[in-house]
C-alpha cells in the first residue's frame, strides 16, 4: 500500500485518523441552533462561510455521552451533496502513513464498528481510520 494523507483527530479522549479525501477544511463552529426533532447526534445548523451546514456531535453519532452544548473544532465533510460538521475535540495533526485494513480480531463496538475503517500507526501507536459519512445520520457508508 502507499501512504495517505491523514488528518489526527480527537474524539472522546480516543485519537482517530480520517481520511484528507474526506476533509474539506476545519473551522470553528460558532453559534449552533437546534433543530426539533433531530436524531440525538445531530447537534443542529450552523452558518459557515455564507452557507448552512449540519453539525454532527461524532461522540452522541459513535454512542458515547454527548460533548458539550456550545459549538468548537469541527471538521467539514461533504456527503452526498450536503456539508457536515463533525465535532471533535482536538485537532492534532496531518501527516502521511501507511494504511493497514482492519486485523478480523479487533474488537471494535458499536459505530466505532460501523465507522472504522482501518489502523495506521504514529509513533509505535495503532489509531483507527474512521469514515466519517458512517457519522451522518440516515446513511450507510459503503465499507472499504
Amino acid at each position: 500500500m502507499t501512504e495517505q494523507l491523514f488528518l489526527i483527530a480527537h474524539i472522546a479522549g480516543q485519537s482517530v485518523a480520517i481520511d484528507a479525501n474526506q476533509v474539506e477544511s476545519v473551522v470553528d463552529i460558532g453559534n449552533i441552533v437546534a433543530v426539533p426533532r433531530a436524531q440525538g447526534h445531530v447537534r443542529g445548523l450552523a452558518a459557515l462561510r455564507s452557507r448552512v451546514v449540519t453539525v454532527i456531535d461524532t461522540r452522541a453519532a459513535l454512542g458515547l455521552e454527548p460533548g458539550e452544548a456550545a459549538g468548537g473544532r469541527a471538521v467539514i465533510t461533504p456527503v452526498d451533496g450536503h456539508h457536515y460538521a463533525m465535532l471533535v475535540d482536538a485537532l492534532d495533526d496531518v501527516a502521511p502513513f501507511e494504511p493497514q485494513p482492519l486485523a478480523a480480531g479487533v474488537p471494535l463496538s458499536g459505530m466505532w464498528q460501523q465507522a472504522g475503517r482501518g489502523l495506521i500507526e504514529r509513533d509505535g501507536e495503532p489509531i483507527l481510520t474512521i469514515d466519517l459519512a458512517a457519522l451522518v445520520p440516515g446513511l450507510v457508508a459503503p465499507t472499504t
